[in-house]
């Protein structure tokens, strides 16, 4: 392997600088603040805060809607990254089937990422609005569907809009791994006798396990973090909490009620918990790997 060798340090500290700045600023001291935040009490105005160690992380474990947005937020994420990834994988492996027109597929399937979650809200509201949607309106005259008044279905919603956003980025990571699957394997699958799903599932899920793994640290992130514009478009995480994920309430919590402590305790509870599935996934991944 030919080594990239710099005449002293100045150059390769330039390089690095503005990354480094970026993450500095925009990163750790943020995410500095919100555990100094987290260990205070601040008033709403913001003019005094004392200090008063886990009393907030405390009077969060012992609240039970606090333990039920927990509960919701993993039920919530689980099921957005079971939609999203099925269907993709799914979509992926339709598309490699083609052979006229695979190219316009694709590039029709992978249009929807670039829309904004809160856009992808809009979106899904107005299809499903059940006053003003094009869906809506028939699915509540007939069904009785109105998920500003049904929780169940509230839910149901925001899954949807949130695992529709996020099958486009796992279409293009399947697309690519069922691309890297050697057509030898497949072909001496095939004369074997080994045919339709028995084959994807002994062949080529086995060698597509590395990128589903990937893809399933890529989702828990997106699932917690990335899908709030969606949601307090449809929902406002209503109605009362069902649509409430973890996120939602750091929001509602410290933007609308001023609540900054608890606000700022519950960010240091979803970045400990993303970062240690993070960690834990990466560790499975790295197993798997070798």
């Amino acid at each position: 392997m030919r080594r990239t060798i710099f005449p002293g340090w100045l150059l390769p500290a330039a390089l690095v600088l503005p990354q480094l700045a970026l993450t500095v600023v925009f990163f750790l001291l943020p995410a500095g603040e919100a555990v100094w935040s987290s260990l205070t009490r601040t008033d709403p105005f913001g003019l005094s805060s004392v200090f008063v160690g886990i009393d907030n992380f405390n009077d969060l474990f012992a609240d039970p809607l606090y333990v039920e947005t927990i509960l919701r937020t993993i039920g919530f994420v689980a099921a957005v990254c079971v939609i999203s990834m099925g269907t993709a994988l799914l979509l992926a492996v339709m598309v490699e089937g083609v052979v006229r027109g695979r190219g316009i597929y694709r590039t029709m399937l992978i249009w929807p990422y670039a829309v904004a979650p809160a856009v992808a809200g809009v979106i899904w509201l107005f299809l499903l609005h059940p006053q003003i949607g094009l869906l809506g309106r028939w699915l509540n005259h007939n069904l009785g569907w109105d998920y500003s008044l049904n929780g169940t279905q509230a839910m149901l919603l925001v899954i949807l809009a949130s695992a529709w956003k996020q099958v486009s980025y796992n279409f293009i990571f399947f697309v690519a791994g069922l691309q890297s699957v050697p057509r030898t394997v497949t072909e001496a699958a095939r004369m074997d006798g080994a045919h339709g799903f028995y084959r994807f599932r002994t062949i080529t899920l086995p060698l597509l396990m590395p990128t589903v793994f990937f893809l399933i640290v890529v989702n828990v992130v997106y699932a917690a973090f990335d899908t709030f514009g969606a949601i307090w478009a449809l929902t406002q995480g209503g109605p009362g909490k069902a649509t409430e994920t973890m996120l939602v309430k750091v929001y509602r919590d410290g933007v609308i009620n001023l609540d900054l402590g608890s606000s700022s305790a519950q960010s240091v509870v979803l970045m400990v918990g993303v970062i240690v599935l993070t960690a834990v996934q990466f560790r499975f991944m790295g197993k798997r790997g070798k």
